[in-house]
């Protein structure tokens, strides 16, 4: 049977569809354009992404805030400290700066810095403020003194203790038996040349220390002349017909000073110290040299034995009258 060509039919119209509601309820936009819009309407709304600092701004909180920390810690330590007495918390930066400055009278607060900040003036008056509230210093500004003249040219801040500080010092319990502890800054013109005297220990216990010296503790000249006065007065009461000479001299031998021209020598300080694990025990006399020197005092001092030394400053113009036996040569500097 013969198939007849079959005819196209006629295309059905469909039916027209309705485009989907765009509203934000019938689901995100898929138009990238508007997505990325979206995206930076959003971080405008984060008031989090707002918060940008610059950066020298960052920096400089940052140091701040790390100052402040280290402000509290420091005034959170002191109260981790027991207290000597009722309210007295001492740091142990505070504890040392009371036991040497009441072991030498009076101290630079140039030299407190150098030994017991790292030379961190900052904290050091900050610790030195609390102890004036306290009661325990008192800060004086003298006159630096040259060849016994006054120059208004430069002033030197110095440290002593008060009598409350004293007591508080001898009641801690840190000191080395026969260690005096003085209060009161008494003469303000050789305050210069008694801080000297600490700069001229700090020295010579360096070199204590390298060779093996330990518990080291400290007379000022002062109560090495009050005790030989007293003896000498003592000894001349006894036997009032006995030789001065010799008197004098076993005086000085009982405290181990040297006798030169007749006169007994006195060192500005003596330090004493331990050797050998506390077998032998030594000391050291230490002499401080200004410009107000003459060669004939100096002179009595080399040959006494003393550890002399002096600044740069008064070696300068005692150069200009050092004498033939070259003096200075014996003479170490601060």
């Amino acid at each position: 049977m013969k198939l007849e060509h079959p005819h196209r039919l006629p295309e059905v119209p469909r039916k027209r569809e309705i485009a989907p509601d765009r509203s934000e309820a019938a689901g995100p936009i898929s138009d990238p354009l508007a997505q990325h819009r979206g995206r930076l309407d959003a971080i405008a709304a984060d008031p989090r992404r707002l918060e940008l600092p610059r950066r020298e701004h960052t920096h400089q909180r940052v140091v701040e805030e790390k100052r402040g920390i280290a402000r509290r810690e420091r005034r959170l330590d002191r109260t981790r400290h027991p207290a000597i007495a009722l309210g007295v918390h001492l740091r142990p930066e505070e504890r040392a700066v009371l036991h040497d400055v009441g072991r030498f009278r009076v101290i630079d607060v140039r030299d407190l810095a150098r030994n017991f900040y790292e030379n961190d003036a900052r904290h050091l008056q900050e610790d030195l403020r609390y102890l004036r509230e306290k009661g325990l210093v008192a800060t004086h500004w003298v006159n630096a003194r040259r060849d016994g003249r006054r120059t208004n040219s430069k002033r030197i801040e110095v440290v002593a203790l008060t009598r409350q500080g004293q007591k508080l010092t001898e009641l801690a319990g840190e000191l080395l038996p026969g260690q005096k502890i003085y209060a009161d800054l008494v003469k303000p013109r050789e305050a210069e040349h008694d801080t000297q005297i600490y700069r001229a220990y700090l020295k010579e216990a360096e070199k204590i220390g390298r060779a093996g010296g330990n518990n080291l503790r400290v007379e000022l000249d002062f109560e090495l002349k009050a005790k030989v006065h007293r003896d000498l007065y003592a000894e001349r009461k006894a036997a009032p017909e006995r030789d001065v000479d010799a008197l004098r001299q076993q005086v000085a031998d009982q405290h181990r000073l040297p006798v030169v021209e007749g006169q007994i020598q006195v060192p500005d300080a003596r330090i004493h110290y331990e050797l050998d694990e506390g077998s032998r025990a030594a000391f050291s006399d230490i002499e401080v040299v200004t410009a107000a020197y003459r060669p004939g005092h100096m002179r009595s001092k080399v040959q006494a034995g003393f550890r002399m030394y002096v600044s740069v400053s008064d070696r300068s113009r005692l150069a200009k009258i050092e004498d033939e036996h070259h003096i200075l040569d014996w003479v170490m500097d601060l």
